[in-house]
This record gives structure tokens, C-alpha cells and sequence, in this order.
């Protein structure tokens, strides 16, 4: 493990607030996965595919990957169940990677730069370590490795849920009870450490998100039935075989970048430093002031990080086919 570099805020463009990238729908295995496109603006980027969080969407990368698009052609895709895709038969980390897996090789962009945040952060890790031929680099931001103190997180409240039969079915009466506009904010106040920082645009965007969830009836169930197989991923990863999310990362040989927040308040703020250990060719940035969506709360920081660790590989000669 070694400190990530930060690239000059020069390299990166003007500031500036772009739109949710456009997206559409593809089916793949018989289900309907929504996936967003941020185009490349020069010849030669590489691809990159982003993998969002538990509750979380393809929209939760639209500033970084606009920033990124000089060096990449992003993709990112909703998750089974969640944003605008269509549920799935499985809520459990090794089935999203899956998804993810089957998305590469149906693209035929593979390998790609891969990100995943929290969630994402837990199934791209599993994607890298499984099959490090489709990956180039790994960006992890506040994965949720396992840590097993429910009071180091928020979502340790949820956890009294997994034990009542039929728990998505009160999960999803809680949500009918709370407005959607005091569930923004609550989601808000939740992912990111100073809410200033988010404008009124991506405020406007994660209410309109959050309105798409109320519409869905899948949703709740979605939501519990991952959180399960999160907790269920958690407890694996200390007992014997081969399952272990933790021997999974020692298996990982992609270049890796991982960011966590010091005022992170969903997963364990020592994830991301003991994640850069277990993996080999890592690199660490650990943020003050910063919650668990660096990538929404403070993009052009995460990018600078991106920057150095795609020109380390480059001026390391680690070519697209010798990548994983």
C-alpha cells in the first residue's frame, strides 16, 4: 500500500454542473438493465464502467465520470432493482457481480476501468479478484468490506429488519410514511458530511430518484433482500472457504485506488485503509470532511486521484492486455 497521487486540478475541465448522462435500456439475460453513457471527448479513452451503492444509482457518477471523460468512455448501469433497472432473482454480492461480469463481456469493452462505491465498492472487488481479465484498474470509494460492528453505521439500525418475516413488506410501509422530500434530505444528510456542498441541481436529482423508488414496487424488497446478502457476505468473509470477501481483494492484481471519508457514516472508516492492505498493488487516500460519497461530495478531488493513478499505469507500462 503506498499514498495515492493527486493530480493538477488544472488537468481536469472548468467546473462546471453537467446533467444526468443520457441512458437507455438493454436486456440482457431475459431482464432489462438500464445503463448510462458518458461519452468520451478525444480519441484513444479506455473504457470505464461505474457501479453504484446500496440505494444508489448510475446517477451517483455523473460528475466524476463528465471529469474523467478526457482519459475515459464511461458507462455506468443500475444495479438489479435499483434506479431504473428491472429486479432480479438474487440480491447477494457474487449475483451483482455477475451482472456486472455479463454487462463487460455483452459491451465487448472489456477489460475496463472499473469504480464502485460502497456496494459497488464490495462487487467490483469480487469482479477483479474472480476475473482479472476484465479489469484494467480499480477505483474503490467507501467500499463495504466486511466490518462487523453494526455501530459504526447508520444501516446497523435495518438490522433488527432481517429478522422479521417478511421484513421488505414493513420496509416498504416505512417509506410510504416519509415524504419524498424529507427522504431526500435524510439521504442526504446520510452519504455526505457538509450537505452544502451538494447543489441544488443534484438535490433536485436524487428527490427525482427517490420518487422512481416510491413508483417501484420491487424496490423494497430489493433494498432489504441486498442489505441481507450484504450482512450475509460480512459474516462469511471471518469463516473458513473460499467465499471470503477479504481473500477475494488478496486475489485482486489490478492497480487500485481506494478512498474512504474520515466522516464516513455508513461503513466502518477503517474499511478503506484495511482494504489497501489486503490489496496488493494499492494505493490509499484518506479524506477529512468527507462522508461516503466522495465521488458526489468533493468529484474533482476523486478525480485528481483517478488522473495520478491512470498516469502511474501508464508510465509503469502496464498495457490494457497485461492489466489483472
Amino acid at each position: 500500500m503506498k499514498r495515492a497521487t493527486l493530480e493538477p486540478d488544472h488537468l481536469l475541465p472548468a467546473h462546471h454542473l453537467p446533467p444526468p448522462w443520457p441512458g437507455r435500456e438493454v436486456q440482457l439475460d431475459g431482464t432489462m438493465t438500464y445503463v448510462r453513457d458518458t461519452p468520451a471527448t478525444r480519441p484513444g479513452a479506455e473504457p470505464a464502467l461505474y457501479v453504484h451503492g446500496l440505494g444508489g444509482s448510475s446517477q451517483n457518477w455523473t460528475d466524476l465520470a463528465g471529469l474523467l471523460a478526457d482519459r475515459l468512455d464511461g458507462q455506468a448501469i443500475d444495479l438489479p432493482g435499483f434506479g431504473r433497472s428491472e429486479p432480479g432473482r438474487r440480491y447477494t454480492i457474487p449475483a451483482f457481480a455477475d451482472r456486472v461480469v455479463r454487462w463487460i463481456e455483452h459491451s465487448g469493452r472489456g477489460p475496463v476501468h472499473l469504480f464502485g462505491n460502497s456496494l459497488g465498492g464490495a462487487v467490483t472487488v469480487h469482479v477483479a479478484g474472480l476475473r482479472p481479465d476484465l479489469v484494467r484498474t480499480l477505483t474503490l470509494i467507501s467500499p463495504a468490506l466486511p466490518f462487523l460492528d453494526p455501530r459504526r453505521s447508520l444501516q446497523g439500525r435495518m438490522l433488527p429488519l432481517l429478522a422479521v418475516p417478511r421484513g421488505e413488506r414493513l420496509a416498504a410501509w416505512r417509506l410510504a410514511q416519509i415524504a419524498p422530500e424529507v427522504m431526500a434530505q435524510q439521504v442526504i444528510e446520510a452519504c455526505v458530511a457538509d450537505a452544502t456542498r451538494v447543489s441544488e441541481q443534484r438535490r433536485q436529482e436524487v428527490l427525482e430518484e427517490i420518487l422512481i423508488r416510491y413508483e417501484a414496487t420491487h424496490y423494497a424488497a430489493a433494498y432489504v433482500r441486498t442489505f441481507r446478502g450484504i450482512v450475509s457476505s460480512f459474516l462469511r468473509a471471518y469463516l473458513p472457504g473460499p467465499g471470503s470477501l477479504w481473500r477475494i481483494a488478496a486475489a485482486v492484481r489490478a492497480p487500485t485506488l481506494v478512498v474512504g471519508g474520515l466522516r464516513d457514516r455508513l461503513v466502518d472508516v477503517r474499511v478503506a485503509p484495511q482494504t489497501a492492505r489486503v490489496i496488493p498493488d494499492s494505493r490509499l487516500l484518506m479524506l477529512d470532511g468527507v462522508g461516503h460519497v466522495a465521488q458526489l461530495e468533493v468529484p474533482r478531488l476523486v478525480a485528481r486521484a483517478v488522473l495520478g493513478l491512470l498516469t502511474e499505469t501508464e508510465f509503469a507500462g502496464i498495457r490494457p492486455d497485461m492489466a489483472g
